[in-house]
């Protein structure tokens, strides 16, 4: 893609938007600081890595005091630049020292600080640098609770050496150059700086496991664009899929996307490094499987490879066996995966199964990235995970034979929504009234009835036409069954749920439109749906609310009770343009996605994990929620599906076909995509409005077009 000028150059990436924490990424290590650079003891900030905290303080001191902050500039969602000044001295209204520190994250830090002397004569710096660790889990560091233990702090051969006190199994070593005088938790330099001259200092940032170091990525003296992690964006960047509209706004948040998947992109170095793509920064950075599943089917349009990691990664931790502290069951995917020193505590093990969507769209994904060109052997190899997952459908999922899929947390300790809105108060009746389980979500329902006819076309392609057909009957069953049961007709929408009490669950959610997305919706149905979908209590001109403003639980300040999630607007797009032939569908699509965009451009070009639902007549700009994830994986990959929706592409390597028939608003102008692999071929492809061109296409390729 090609970088647009930025609209908010020079702006900290932060915890939601607007705060004063900068967040870098890269793979599984991340860093929170404030906009001076400094990570503070006693707030959410610090250095992690295997979802523990190696460092929690970090602070710079410039003869003694804070240097003064002029600006912080992030290039790469890995790399950030915090310019400063020393204090000026009493009696002198300017300053003349300048203070740059540029910091790069990958498997651990390096910083780089540099002072200048912008005057005429010598002038005397002291430097200080406070470091501390104290290896706190990332769960207590992001629910605020009391860190326990600390760091035993020595320093050997000039290096500092922080140890985990409670097991020693954790470390860090910290290294500087420029003859510090090193003592356990502080750096110090005392320089003389020449007239226009500059001074610095390269301080090295390495975990230990184990009294093991972790492999540096780093080299001394390089600049970030060298890097390991630049290099590793490079890479990313040159194999994607280029996409490129005339639209500035979508150009520069297509941009956004591409860099901030490949600032989450990690590679497990246990075996074959496929890569998948961590869910969120900064509390989320490890596989999820629902979120993970996801953004890797969003971005097929970019690369396919997350897709095969992703289903690699998820089959190969697939549940083996009943655990209640776990909530794992033979066939199911898992919810999440940690590696903190209290994860155990946390989530019963380091795996934790609590989540009812993924399996099925597991299932979905494997069928979908054979359809985009996955090497059949890879596809094939996963069929009996794809089988094991359809099996816990019916042994574990549904609970009670009724055809649906349902789910109950098995102990205290797990999730008691288990759903993609699985906040404890997320389920509720248009009253307001809490939902008791177990329940069983529409939209999962339309999830197994994808992921059962997924199945039916990989059996029907690979030579099982009995198992074909069972999977399409079983589908059908699941459709007609749905409609009969979830269908309000009074209301005008799909039931959020069924209760324990077989109850419909009748408040209007931005879930039923995930129904669209899945196709398990009727005609009919739909017509109604795009109506309630447009009204003014859904949509607050930002993006689809998570639930309707006139519901008895609605508060646009809520995680998911009216809050606006990119990713879920961005699938009600693409059901919307599903059932593009319905009256309006198409005219409700474009203007949630103008929603989104506007919205985009307030964050400066980066769709944050959620914002508030306050209607866009009230606030001008979209109000941040405060520990919203940015970046964060799926609502940093919705603008690609978003493009794919309006290009209605579809294509079908293994039949040699391509399907495009574009419908692309009119102030997108033209969007073309270069490089799109599909299987072993690459494409080029090049829309306006209802045309479109696509080339470099073999002959014995078919492409559906509505020109024919």
């Amino acid at each position: 893609m090609t970088a647009p000028a930025p609209l908010n150059s020079g702006g900290a990436t932060g915890v939601g938007y607007g705060g004063d924490t900068v967040t870098l990424v890269e793979g599984a290590t991340f860093c929170l600081s404030d906009r001076y650079g400094d990570i503070h003891t006693g707030r959410a900030h610090g250095l992690f890595y295997r979802d523990a905290r190696v460092l929690s303080r970090w602070e710079l001191r410039v003869d003694g005091r804070e240097p003064e902050p002029l600006s912080v500039e992030t290039p790469e969602a890995f790399a950030a630049q915090f310019i400063s000044r020393r204090t000026p001295r009493n009696g002198l209204a300017d300053s003349t020292l300048l203070v740059v520190r540029e910091r790069l994250v990958a498997d651990g830090m390096r910083e780089t600080i540099s002072v200048q002397n912008l005057d005429t004569e010598s002038t005397v710096v002291t430097l200080e640098l406070l470091v501390d660790a104290d290896f706190a889990d990332l769960f207590t560091v992001k629910e605020g609770r009391p860190v326990g233990g600390g760091a035993e702090a020595t320093v050997v051969d000039d290096e500092m050496v922080l140890l985990d006190h409670a097991d020693h199994v954790r470390g860090v070593t910290v290294r500087a150059s420029g003859a510090p005088t090193t003592l356990p938790g502080m750096f110090t330099w005392r320089i003389v700086v020449p007239p226009r001259q500059r001074w610095q200092t390269e301080i090295l940032v390495q975990p230990t496991w184990s009294n093991q170091s972790v492999q540096s990525r780093f080299r001394s003296g390089e600049h970030f664009e060298a890097s390991a992690p630049a290099q590793k964006m490079k890479a990313w960047r040159n194999t994607a899929t280029k996409v490129e509209p005339e639209h500035r706004g979508l150009a520069q948040v297509l941009y956004r996307t591409e860099t901030d998947l490949g600032a989450l992109l990690i590679r497990d170095d246990s075996d074959s490094g496929r890569p998948y793509v961590a869910a969120g920064a900064p509390w989320y950075m490890t596989l999820f499987g629902r979120d993970s599943l996801f953004t890797a089917w969003m971005a097929l349009p970019l690369d396919t490879g997350l897709s095969v990691g992703t289903l690699h990664h998820l089959a190969e931790m697939q549940g083996r066996r009943v655990d209640p502290f776990t909530d794992e069951q033979p066939g199911r995917i898992m919810h999440e995966i940690r590696r903190g020193p209290a994860s155990t505590a946390a989530l019963g093990g380091s795996v934790y199964y609590g989540s009812v969507d993924a399996t099925p769209l597991f299932v979905m994904l494997l069928a979908e990235c054979w359809r985009w060109g996955a090497d059949e052997a890879f596809v094939r190899s996963l069929l009996p995970a794809a089988d094991a997952a359809l099996d816990w459908a019916v042994r574990y999922g549904d609970r009670d034979g009724d055809g649906f899929i349902e789910y109950q947390r098995a102990t205290d300790r797990g999730l008691l929504n288990q759903g993609w809105k699985d906040s404890f108060d997320g389920i509720t009746f248009a009253s307001g009234r809490a939902a008791e389980p177990p329940i069983a979500l529409c939209e999962v329902q339309g999830y197994q009835y994808a992921a059962l006819l997924a199945r039916a076309e990989l059996a029907e392609a690979f030579g099982e036409p009995a198992t074909a057909a069972r999977m399409r009957d079983r589908a059908e069953a699941l459709r007609k069954r749905f409609h009969d049961v979830f269908w309000l007709a009074d209301k005008g929408w799909y039931a959020l749920a069924l209760d324990g009490h077989k109850n419909p669950v009748d408040s209007l959610t931005s879930n039923v439109g995930h129904c669209l997305w899945t196709g398990i919706a009727s005609d009919e149905h739909a017509a109604t749906l795009v109506e309630r979908l447009g009204s003014e209590e859904m949509d607050s001109g930002f993006g689809l609310r998570t639930l309707a403003s006139n519901m008895g639980a609605y508060n646009p300040m809520s995680y998911h009770n009216g809050s606006v999630w990119p990713h879920d607007t961005a699938l009600v797009v693409a059901g919307l343009m599903r059932y593009r032939h319905i009256p309006g569908a198409v005219e409700l699509a474009e203007r949630l996605t103008c929603g989104l965009l506007d919205a985009a451009a307030a964050f400066g070009g980066r769709l944050p994990e959620l914002y508030c639902g306050f209607s866009r007549s009230e606030f001008r700009s979209p109000v941040p929620y405060p520990t919203s994830c940015s970046p964060q994986a799926w609502a940093s990959a919705a603008p690609l599906l978003l493009v794919r929706a309006f290009l209605g592409l579809d294509p079908h390597v293994p039949s040699k076909r391509i399907v495009v028939s574009p419908r692309l608003p009119r102030d997108w102008g033209r969007v073309s995509l270069t490089d799109l692999t599909l299987g072993d071929v690459t494409v080029h492809i090049e829309a306006e409005g209802v045309s479109v061109k696509v080339h470099d296409v073999p002959e014995d390729w078919e492409v559906v077009t509505p020109d024919g």
